[in-house]
């Protein structure tokens, strides 16, 4: 069965690995290898001992506990866990769908679905090989209790049962571990095909999509949406997995008290059935939780994106205070949120106490015959229900909150996109003449509904020439940029037409820098050439800039160059647009933020020196330059009202005349002043602006600008825990908790011993026998009821805690670490690692500390029952400690890269956001889409590995504890 199911499995793989891939702009993919730098995907060519015991993650695990593991430690994927071909097979199942007439919603799920049936299916048996091994434990214990009792039926039949029992468990660990694997296997496979479609998307939404979906929101469906998503397939067996086990369940209490099994039963459909609008309740305040925290994430994206602005203006308490306002908002619903689920809790954890009460009530006035085997079987096969039961609010927790972030995603997915139907761009050819830019439209609007407002321009007409340079001049909100804008396809509605002969180069109003060195914003992704790189430093004046670098243009900049000045963002601009060759530029006021004598030298060696053969329309306020072009276009109130030369709108047109001396009134004062500023003053103001930046270069690092995201090494301890539980009463809450808990499990023992020590005691009436069993359990639900009261208060009190620390932080960070700290960086905390620690860790933490107290109880009362058994125990308790110093070791590191190459993906796709429109003119968005594969990738792998790593463990523990409980039968033998 199990070679079956993992041929099966590698033939699902094989063929997903040559589906066809649908590229942004029609360009093929590049194969992808399975090696790299030596470093070979182990998973790929493991057999099935190997992958059946995890064996081919030993060499990780292994130099994991000798040194301390970096990225490129980090084996590849497999071919078929790439973020490339999960994309590809996952888009050529959309485009079938969307053929067929499915809707957008529907298309998406059911193409999750078939991309990933054959992992579903072969995850699904293995499930069920768990369930079935899982239901022979209370026969195994009736067997033994059989035997006990004498009714041995050969005479080594009690070595058989441990033989028996240890190879049913052992095939329980291997079912399960394997069917974890492959659904978190598909959970990863499900998180980098959404990733993937969500970057290619950002890259081509339109302005009305941006209006509705801000980047902060952009960039949680990456950090956070997509994980929950991805977290569901993990809980995606469990549905019917659960219901199959207390289906076994109930025929193994059937078999052991008959007729009282209905009324437990009826407690287990009574609970499903109180579930169910609890789980209604609970869907709703994560939907409301998930709308406050886009708003929250939006809002603190708009501050920390102008923080500058901010501090010089002394605004950082009134945002902060705006910011809190709305988490106030957030945490009311965080605060329903974990109540609920609290109280969740508290029902299905019940439900397990009451049935065996309910039972034995019954068995009482039936008058069904109890003794110890049937009513420990009876207890094992409740304790067999048990586990489905109590897993059912996870289960229900990562439904909804998968449902309320896929529909976010598909949201997203279904935005408009950029229609270039009005707007054709053809190839530069020689010989060919006609115009380089056409436009003739009667109405160019950003908004789709035209009927409702007004068009932005109206009446628009231009023709420019090859090699013609025009000036677009006018008032502030005239429509000069959105005439630039619609040259380039990026207004949505054009009634019209709009042709461009050639490659277009676009330098943008506001400088768009990109994380990088400025050899990299140069070139663009073109390939250097040396001349012309020099050329083009020369032209745009950035020599004397770069030589006071300490790296020269490889030196770092920061996120959107915020430590360059205004004007040397443009001038790289200018450098990146004039480096691309093309054949006409849009300019669109790229002098704005230069100073006048800068400014004269770009326009003579730039405008009409390096692009004197090139067609330029350049957007500009300044006046004196316009008579060296051959046309102006004047524009007011959305429409074009002159065009021609400067001598004939100054003959003819009155407008330009006011234009023209307007600017000459406004500035003649500040000229007259300039001129008598003598040279050398001209120089000191010039040297003390070179201070100025490399001392702000130098203030944000001694070598690079941009700091490497700080990661722990080593082992922490119980750091974190630590400083989580010193929030506010966190120590108190959790103590309390923990107390609580410590309660629940010796209520548990004192129930069970007092059944198991009365129960053949002829002399106590059964009446008295469960009315203290009846009245333990009742106690023991009220004891869950107030540690999921404290839990809800621990986890309630650190949100609120840690987000106001985390605020107060941010708004009080020195302007140095903006600088250095990429805005996705930042985002990622404030976004998706909150939410994790608004929602899940103290529940997490207490259901850690819990089991870790329920084994600790389970090995003492085997030794107690069994002392021979200690033997087994403490040796298998030291491999245990030594088992689990191999997986910390690589385990804590390999979350750490987790964490940070997340925090890589979320910077490059805010990085994205604020300059599509750039990316989009110099036609880079299949470099920037292959880049986000890259991230993409390097994410899943630390990810993959680390969900790979546990499995290692829990296996490897299972098979000791297997080994102590075997043990128990066999001490027991007289």
């Amino acid at each position: 069965m199990l070679i079956i199911l993992c041929a099966f499995e590698r033939q699902g793989n094989a063929e997903s690995n040559g589906a066809l891939y649908k590229p942004l702009q029609g360009k093929e993919p590049t194969e992808v290898v399975e090696e790299k730098d030596g470093v070979i995907a182990p998973f790929a060519y493991a057999g099935l001992l190997s992958k059946m015991t995890f064996w081919w993650l030993n060499p990780l695990m292994k130099k994991g506990k000798q040194t301390i593991l970096q990225q490129d430690d980090i084996p590849l994927l497999r071919n078929c866990e790439r973020a490339e071909t999960c994309y590809a097979s996952f888009t050529e199942r959309i485009n079938k769908n969307k053929e067929e007439g499915s809707s957008d919603t529907s298309s998406i799920l059911w193409a999750i679905l078939y991309v990933e049936r054959k992992g579903i299916v072969a995850s699904g048996v293995f499930a069920l090989l768990k369930v079935l091994a899982l239901a022979t434990g209370p026969l195994f214990l009736s067997a033994f209790i059989k035997l006990v009792e004498g009714e041995e039926t050969f005479q080594y039949e009690g070595y058989a049962l441990t033989a028996g029992l240890f190879i049913a468990k052992c095939l329980e660990s291997f079912s399960e571990r394997q069917w974890f694997l492959q659904t978190q296997t598909i959970g990863l496979r499900i998180q980098s095909f959404l990733s993937v479609a969500i970057c290619g998307k950002q890259l081509k939404v339109s302005n009305a999509t941006t209006k509705t979906h801000s980047p902060g929101e952009i960039v949680t469906l990456i950090t956070s949406d997509v994980q929950r998503v991805g977290e569901f397939p993990y809980w995606l067996h469990q549905i019917w997995s659960t219901s199959f086990q207390v289906v076994l369940a109930l025929a193994l209490v059937y078999y052991a008290v008959g007729l009282a099994t209905f009324p437990a039963l009826l407690i287990i459909i009574i609970t499903v059935a109180m579930s169910f609008p609890m789980a209604k309740l609970q869907h709703k305040y994560h939907k409301k939780l998930m709308e406050a925290q886009g708003l929250r994430v939006k809002v603190t994206t708009e501050a920390l994106a102008n923080m500058k602005v901010l501090k010089l203006y002394a605004w950082e308490t009134h945002f902060k205070d705006v910011v809190q306002r709305i988490r106030k908002d957030e945490s009311a619903w965080i605060r329903a949120a974990l109540a609920q689920k609290g109280y969740y809790l508290v029902l299905l954890w019940s439900s397990p106490i009451l049935v065996p009460v309910v039972t034995f009530w019954v068995c009482y006035l039936l008058g069904t015959s109890l003794d110890a085997g049937n009513v420990f079987t009876f207890l094992a096969s409740v304790r067999i229900v048990q586990e489905p039961i109590r897993l059912i609010p996870d289960v229900v927790a990562a439904f909804i909150q998968a449902k309320v972030s896929f529909h976010r995603i598909v949201n997203f997915l279904e935005a408009p996109e950029l229609q270039y139907k009005h707007i054709k761009q053809s190839r530069l050819e020689r010989g060919v003449e006609e115009p380089m830019v056409f436009v003739d439209a009667t109405e160019i609007s950003w908004d789709m509904n035209i009927s409702s407002v007004k068009a932005t321009l109206q009446n628009v007409y231009l023709t420019v020439n090859p090699g013609e340079k025009v000036a677009i001049c006018g008032e502030v909100g005239s429509g000069k940029s959105t005439l630039l804008a619609s040259i380039l396809g990026e207004v949505p509605y054009v009634n019209g037409a709009v042709r461009v002969h050639g490659r277009i180069a676009y330098v943008s109003q506001t400088a768009w820098i990109q994380t990088g060195t400025i050899q990299d914003n140069i070139l663009f992704g073109s390939p250097m050439d040396p001349t012309r790189y020099k050329e083009t430093i020369r032209t745009c004046a950035l020599e004397k800039d770069i030589d006071m670098l300490p790296y020269g243009d490889l030196t770092g900049i920061g996120e959107r160059g915020v430590n360059l000045s205004g004007g040397q963002k443009q001038r790289i601009q200018l450098a990146r647009a004039l480096y691309q060759d093309a054949d006409v530029y849009l300019l669109d006021d790229p002098f704005s933020a230069v100073d006048a004598h800068t400014t004269t030298i770009l326009f003579n060696d730039y405008v009409m020196g390096a692009l004197s053969q090139k067609t330029v329309l350049l957007v500009t306020h300044q006046v004196d330059f316009l008579p060296a072009f051959n046309s102006i276009l004047l524009m007011a109130s959305g429409e074009i009202l002159s065009v021609g030369n400067y001598d004939h709108l100054m003959a003819s047109t009155p407008e330009f005349r006011d234009l023209i001396n307007a600017h000459s009134t406004t500035a003649g004062s500040d000229q007259q002043s300039e001129l008598t500023i003598s040279r050398s003053k001209r120089h000191q103001k010039e040297d003390i602006e070179k201070i100025e930046v490399k001392e702000s270069l130098d203030a944000t690092t001694g070598d690079q600008l941009i700091k490497e995201e700080e990661r722990e090494i080593g082992d922490t301890g119980l750091k974190s825990y630590i400083q989580y539980l010193k929030h506010d009463k966190g120590f108190l809450y959790f103590t309390l908790a923990n107390l609580v808990h410590a309660i629940f499990i010796i209520g548990q023992l004192v129930q069970n011993y007092w059944l198991a020590a009365n129960i053949g005691n002829s002399s106590m009436s059964r009446i008295a026998i469960f009315s203290v069993y009846t009245g333990v359990g009742l106690s023991l639900a009220l004891f869950l009821l107030g540690r999921s009261y404290l839990v809800t208060l621990l986890g309630v009190s650190a949100s609120e805690s840690i987000s106001a620390q985390l605020l107060q932080s941010l708004f009080r960070a020195p302007m140095c670490f903006y600088d250095s700290t990429p805005l996705g960086r930042i985002l990622s905390r404030v976004s998706s690692d909150l939410n994790i620690i608004d929602v899940d860790v103290a529940f997490r933490m207490a259901i850690a500390y819990g089991t870790t107290m329920n084994t600790y109880a389970n090995f003492l009362i085997l030794i107690f029952l069994t002392w021979p058994a200690v033997f087994v125990i403490v040796p298998m308790s030291y491999l245990t400690v030594i088992i689990q110093k191999y997986y910390y070791a690589s385990s804590r590191e390999l979350m750490r890269l987790n964490g940070t190459t997340k925090s890589f993906l979320s910077s490059y796709v805010a990085e994205s956001i604020a300059g599509v429109m750039t990316i989009r003119a110099f036609g880079e968005e299949d470099r920037f889409f292959a880049r986000s594969l890259q991230l993409i990738d390097a994410n899943a792998g630390p990810q993959f590995y680390t969900f790979s790593a546990k499995e290692w463990l829990v296996q490897r523990l299972e098979i000791l504890c297997r080994d102590s409980r075997s043990c128990a039968p066999s001490s027991s033998r007289p």
